[in-house]
């Protein structure tokens, strides 16, 4: 019985990197045919219903106080509505994907040093770790970024998304690590659109085509991106360190780069495979358990 668990939390690393790389991509699909917020707007009220009716149908708990409600709600406003609605309106605004990437993607250093401040131990080895991982990253996206035609209003928003997904990974981590993925998401995705639904009615026209590629994108981000992706981001919070979690996030710009060479065709040179390899180094000694030590805390149990 404890089998399947023990798996899912293995495995979830992985497909969360693949997952999560494939958000940029949708964006790539989606954008050109509605605006970021009315495309969010969209998506969240989608998993909303999708993650309701799963949650009917098995009788899923709800959090039992409303000091539970509240914590999950706040940790979704942050990793949602501030993480997705900077990087697609950054992306909108004219920053490329990469750029946005590559800046998103630092996140596990200023997790680090947060980390520290609220008592999870970070050892020598995963500080060398997040340093090489931050450079194999610039060395994946330096063929994608520009030093021209960036706004500053693009630039704010990608340290937006930063810092809003980062203090909201350590919030979840702290004040709500366990609860139903399906009425987690319900909970979090429905706060994300009191936010972000009232600024799309403001700032944007709402107008969309429906094109069978907003249709696919839209399908991807709901089925798979919000889905599966956010539920394998609760399984990795619940059973892993913070640090830890997020060193992953450091092997999302190099598979996205691959992806867009799969499917784009968009080629990458011999500095950009070095920095897949740097980043991988990097991450493996972040993720690499200690041996003979006691564990740090929040780290995955044996």
């Amino acid at each position: 019985m404890t089998a399947r668990p023990s798996v899912l939390v293995h495995l979830a690393p992985y497909l969360f990197i693949f997952i999560w790389s494939s958000g940029y991509l949708a964006a790539k699909y989606g954008l050109p045919y509605a605006e970021p917020l009315t495309f969010l707007s969209l998506r969240y009220l989608a998993v909303i219903a999708m993650m309701l009716l799963l949650a009917l149908a098995a009788g899923a708990a709800w959090p039992a106080t409303p000091g539970g409600f509240f914590h999950i709600a706040l940790a979704g406003v942050l990793m949602h509505a501030g993480y997705l609605g900077g990087v697609w309106c950054a992306i909108k605004l004219g920053m490329p994907a990469g750029v946005a990437a590559l800046i998103v993607n630092t996140q596990p250093i200023l997790t680090a040093v947060c980390s520290r401040s609220l008592g999870e131990r970070v050892a020598a080895r995963q500080w060398l770790g997040l340093v090489l991982g931050l450079v194999g990253v610039v060395l994946v996206l330096s063929s994608k970024i520009s030093t021209s035609g960036l706004s500053a209003d693009s630039i704010v928003l990608a340290l937006l998304a930063l810092v809003s997904m980062t203090v909201g990974l350590l919030y979840q981590k702290h004040f709500c690590p366990s609860f139903d993925a399906r009425t987690g998401q319900v909970i979090q995705f429905t706060a994300s659109l009191a936010v972000t639904l009232p600024l799309a009615l403001v700032f944007e026209d709402n107008a969309i085509e429906w094109t069978p590629e907003f249709i696919a994108a839209l399908s991807w981000s709901v089925l798979v991106l919000s889905g599966i992706g956010i539920s394998l981001l609760f399984v990795m919070i619940r059973n892993g360190a913070a640090t830890k979690v997020t060193s992953y996030m450091y092997l999302v710009p190099p598979v996205t780069a691959l992806l867009a060479w799969l499917m784009f065709d968009e080629r990458f040179g011999m500095p950009a495979l070095c920095g897949m390899l740097i980043t991988i180094i990097g991450v493996a000694l972040v993720v690499r358990p200690q041996a003979s030590r006691p564990p740090v805390l929040g780290a995955l149990r044996p």
